[in-house]
């Protein structure tokens, strides 16, 4: 599997630089998500522009990502993703659950917001 991680501050970039995403790949991205996230970061963007093509567990390893942060109190953002695989999210109809965003400036600035409001709910605790 080919990817590139960029890790920011409050956030971690993940590029997926495969075509497919199948149950060829699946697994890995499984893993690489898993391993980001235990080494304490909670904020992925996941960027999926190379992709033209998913499947279903393709969506299982979204569906991976997401419950991540969410246990970790942080956000899973997907951005990039084509026409294939927005349609395959729609059936699902898991685009209420998933953060989707077009571009990688929406997600970062979604992932900033959502720190934010999660500091402002500490302060009011």
């Amino acid at each position: 599997m080919k990817f590139t991680i960029d890790k920011h501050e409050k956030y971690v970039l993940f590029k997926l630089d495969e075509t497919k995403l199948n149950s060829l790949v699946s697994p890995q991205l499984k893993s690489e998500l898993i391993l980001i996230n235990t080494e304490g970061k909670r904020n992925i963007i996941l960027d999926l522009s190379s992709v033209k093509y998913s499947d279903s567990s393709g969506l299982s390893s979204l569906l991976v990502g997401h419950r991540l942060c969410k246990n970790s109190s942080g956000s899973f953002v997907i951005t990039g993703m084509s026409e294939n695989l927005e349609r395959l999210i729609t059936i699902s109809q898991l685009e209420n659950v998933l953060n989707i965003t077009p571009t990688v400036e929406e997600a970062i600035d979604l992932i900033f917001m959502e720190e934010v409001e999660r500091d402002l709910k500490r302060e009011a605790e």
